[in-house]
Order: structure tokens, then C-alpha cells, then sequence
């Protein structure tokens, strides 16, 4: 049994052991490999059995270069850079890790926010600089700081992760509002109040997008919808960059209108040079890692490696493609 890794290193950039998915086959680990080169993904799966990839795609032209590959694994919850439906007609089954991140992204979405409301890093970095012991007084703060407590955090996607978010959220004593397709009756338990679009845009003091990409959230955060907010709301999102038309916030972080965002995610990742969130005002970017911390990661390779035995078992699970 003949497995390939082609992009280990994010998953695994030394700090966790391969030595489970080694001891079901024999193993090659790359750390990366092109996302647009079809012949270097090909001649990398090879003769291969079992193809594990997170960015990197399998396309159908890969899948018919690739004639012994019998299971895809990937190494996280989105599987768009895979041809399901081509590797399901080719009786290939595609698995994924629905469930790892739960709690570490969550409490990223909160830090995020803390940081907008009390711009830590900044602070101590001016002291690291003398300012504070050259400074008259014995206090001093370069932003406004921002209590959380009886403000409302709005919840654009109220799923496991933002579940968490609104527990955590709750317990800074905010209030909390959302918008899903699916009410969830724990989230009810904990105080949530699902609320239509329009109100969740609104009422939100913070808005905190937590849903995964669909059509119709797709560039939902542009001037239209802006224009509905609270002057000085403050948006969250470390869910899917795309939800966000760039050059809008970008202008709303510029006047004011948005106070401030806290972003994991952009439409292109990595982020181009020439994104305009980039020189906007009050814009914290952090390079998409809501989701790496060791216990997420381990969760990750704990449930690929649970895939790849249920799939050697004959009952595999996990199945995006059946």
C-alpha cells in the first residue's frame, strides 16, 4: 500500500508524528507541492494507492494520470480543490475531516476582537520602546478601549464554531444575535436570538462571520449591506474570505464607517501585495491560522488516519462523495 502526502508541512510542519499513517503503508511526505503544476501532482501521486492532500488539487486530468489511485484523504473540512464527482465515477471514495477545529477557531474569532478593543500588542510594544518610562503620567493608552460587556455580538453563521464563539462571547457579557438557516436549540439554551438578515446587520455592535462559503453569502460584506450597520461596528471574520467584497470594507474601515476589523481569511491566500485591506485603517490580518494550533492539528491527523483504516477496512467514512 503505496500512500502520498503532497502537502504535509501546514498540517505538520515538525511538531506532530507521521509514524501512524506510516505504519499502514508506505509513506512519502512532501511538504509541498504546486497548486497549478498538473504534471508535478501527477508524477508525485504516481502508482500510489492513496493520494492525502489539503490545498493542493486533484483534478480529473490528475485522476486519469493516476490509474491505481483508490482513496482521496484530505487533511481538513473543505474539499473544493478535489473532482469529487469525477473521483466518485471512477469508484474513488474522497474523504475529509468534518470536525477539528471547533474551539481553536473560536477563541481566534476572540482574540481577534480583543485586540481591536485593547490593541495589546501595540502597547506593550511601546513600552518594550520606553515609552512608558519616559511617559508624564503613569498610565497611558494610544486607542480607545473598549468594554464588551451589554454590547451585541452578531453571529453571521451559528454552527459548531460559532456555538463556541457565542458561549465565549456570552460569558464577556455581550448579548448575542444570528442569522442561520439552522436554529440550534443549544444555542437557543445559551441565550441566542436568531434574528432575519436585515436586524443581524443592524443591530450587531460586532459582526462576526462564522458560516461557511454558500452562493449566496458570497461578497454578503459589501457597501450595500454596510451601509445597514451600526456607524463604528466592528467586523470579525475568520471563516471565508470571500464573503467579503475587499475594496468595500476597505473604503467603510477608511471613513470610519466600520470601526475596525479583525481578518484570518482573504479572497486570495496568500494575501497579493495589492489587496486594499492592506493599507486600510484599523485592519488586524492574520495569515489564515485560526485553526493551527497543535491540538487542532493532531485532531486532523488523528481522524486521517481513522479514514484511511475504515477505507482499508472496506466501510470507509467521512465520505464527501457518495
Amino acid at each position: 500500500m503505496k500512500i502520498v502526502i503532497l502537502d504535509g508541512y501546514t498540517e505538520n510542519p515538525g511538531d506532530l508524528s507521521w509514524d501512524a499513517l506510516k505504519a499502514i503503508g508506505e509513506t512519502t511526505i512532501y511538504d509541498r507541492t504546486s497548486l497549478t503544476d498538473e504534471n508535478e501532482i501527477a508524477e508525485r501521486i504516481g502508482d500510489a494507492d492513496i493520494a492525502i492532500t489539503n490545498k493542493t488539487p486533484i483534478s480529473k486530468a490528475t485522476i486519469d494520470r493516476c490509474p491505481n489511485l483508490k482513496f482521496i484523504a484530505v487533511l481538513a473540512t473543505g474539499y473544493n480543490v478535489i473532482d469529487i464527482a469525477y473521483a466518485k465515477e471512477k469508484g474513488i471514495p474522497v474523504s475529509n475531516v468534518p470536525v477539528y477545529g471547533t474551539r481553536s477557531v473560536s477563541q481566534f474569532a476572540i482574540a481577534l476582537l480583543l485586540e481591536i478593543c485593547h490593541h495589546i500588542g501595540h502597547h506593550s510594544k511601546t513600552v518594550h520602546e520606553g515609552k512608558w518610562e519616559n511617559c508624564a503620567d503613569w498610565c497611558y493608552w494610544d486607542y480607545p478601549l473598549i468594554e464588551l460587556a451589554d454590547k451585541t455580538y452578531g453571529l453571521l453563521g451559528c454552527g459548531n464554531i460559532g456555538i463556541h464563539t457565542a458561549a465565549i462571547a456570552r460569558a464577556l457579557g455581550m448579548n448575542v444575535i444570528a442569522f442561520d438557516g439552522k436554529e440550534r436549540d443549544e444555542a437557543k439554551e445559551m441565550g441566542v436570538k436568531y434574528v432575519d438578515l436585515d436586524t443581524l446587520f443592524r443591530e450587531s455592535d460586532v459582526l462576526g462571520l462564522q458560516m461557511p462559503l454558500f452562493p449566496f453569502n458570497e461578497g454578503i460584506i459589501n457597501k450595500e449591506n454596510i451601509a445597514k450597520m451600526k456607524d463604528g461596528v466592528i467586523i470579525i471574520n475568520n471563516s471565508r474570505g470571500q464573503m467579503v467584497v475587499e475594496q468595500d470594507l476597505a473604503d467603510a474601515l477608511n471613513s470610519g464607517k466600520v470601526a475596525a476589523a479583525g481578518l484570518d481569511v482573504v479572497s486570495t491566500e496568500p494575501i497579493k501585495g495589492d489587496n486594499p485591506l492592506l493599507k486600510a485603517k484599523n485592519c488586524i490580518i492574520t495569515p489564515h491560522m485560526s485553526w493551527g494550533s497543535k491540538e487542532s492539528r493532531q485532531r486532523i491527523m488523528n481522524t486521517t488516519v481513522d479514514n484511511l483504516n475504515a477505507f482499508l477496512s472496506g466501510n470507509p467514512i467521512n465520505v464527501v462523495n457518495k
